[in-house]
């Protein structure tokens, strides 16, 4: 049951548009496998917020959720490009290599490019 769950839980939910802060979160069920996820939204004065609301939602269809970093994106629809980058000071770097892979395959026809540089 708890891995139906899981497979129910997007890989990336991001805004449509502009710069805003991430989260790279590992998400598990009871007796299923973890899957990492990505969530980013302009709304987030903190990269806790984006960790708090997510875990709210999931603890809902009984899966839990760990922070494994953070960041920041600039999504460019019009251009087709997204930039990750940056870090988040209360959970650290996530691993911008990971986001950028989940990222490829929500938006197989963008340009996607990470950097550890920049806040």
């Amino acid at each position: 049951m708890a891995g139906a769950a899981l497979s129910r839980v997007p890989d990336v939910q991001i805004d449509g548009d502009g710069v805003f802060k991430y989260v790279l979160l590992r998400v598990r069920g009871a007796g299923a496998p973890a899957k990492d996820v990505v969530r980013g939204h302009g709304w987030a004065e903190y990269h806790a917020d984006l960790f708090e609301r997510t875990a709210e939602e999931l603890a809902r269809h009984g899966l839990s959720c760990e922070c494994l970093g953070g960041g920041r994106v600039s999504h460019r629809p019009e251009e087709r490009k997204i930039h990750v980058y940056g870090y988040s000071v209360g959970f650290g770097r996530a691993d911008h290599a990971v986001t950028t892979e989940k990222l490829k395959a929500e938006y197989p026809d963008y340009e996607i490019t990470w950097a550890d540089e920049g806040y």
